[in-house]
């Protein structure tokens, strides 16, 4: 549930004008990462693509109920010290972590294994940041990545590919700006 911490600090970034890179994602596509999150125990969230964080107090605060993190890869520095700043002020840093950095490079130093990945990142990388988290996820599994409807120009290829695979089950969800929801099925 949100406390009125976590909820006056997502209410105080919708109010703000968004700086690139990117913006954060809707309200609505927030509280379905939490409504996939809040109900699993112990889970385990990779969010690559944390930005100022938006997103990462809907996870975080779906996932300290019932156990879990959130870790959060960011290379933007402003968008580091932004991230640093809303999640200490929505009090969740006991659940949420920070990597920061290209998650080219330090998503495969990462020896973790995910139960969610939400992939919110720059659309060109998204087929290898796949590629490179799917090594983390087990049978059960769930891949969201967000904006496959809006930058469905560069993204159609990518959710061709989920779609494809008969190691996963995936759809496209038009929330939004689209989500991409993934099953591990093996």
């Amino acid at each position: 549930m949100l406390d009125d911490r976590a909820r006056a600090v997502l209410e105080r970034i919708e109010t703000e004008k968004p700086r690139p890179p990117g913006v954060p994602v809707e309200p609505t596509t927030g509280r379905f990462l939490f409504s996939v999150c809040a109900p699993q125990a112990d889970c385990e969230v990779l969010e690559i693509g944390g930005r100022r964080g938006y997103s990462t107090i809907w996870l975080a605060t779906a996932v300290r109920h019932l156990g879990g993190r959130v870790l959060s890869l960011e290379r933007d520095h402003e968008c580091v010290a932004d991230w640093r700043h809303n999640i200490a002020e929505a009090g969740l840093e006991e659940t949420a972590e920070l990597v920061e950095g290209d998650a080219l490079e330090t998503l495969p130093m990462i020896d973790d294994v995910f139960d969610v990945v939400f992939l919110d990142a720059a659309n060109k990388l998204y087929e290898e940041l796949f590629q490179l988290a799917r090594p983390k996820l087990e049978p059960g599994a769930l891949v969201i990545a967000d904006d496959v409807v809006l930058h469905s120009d560069t993204l159609r290829a990518y959710s061709e590919a989920r779609q494809a695979d008969p190691t996963l089950s995936s759809l496209t969800v038009p929330l939004d700006r689209g989500l991409e929801l993934s099953v591990v099925l093996r």
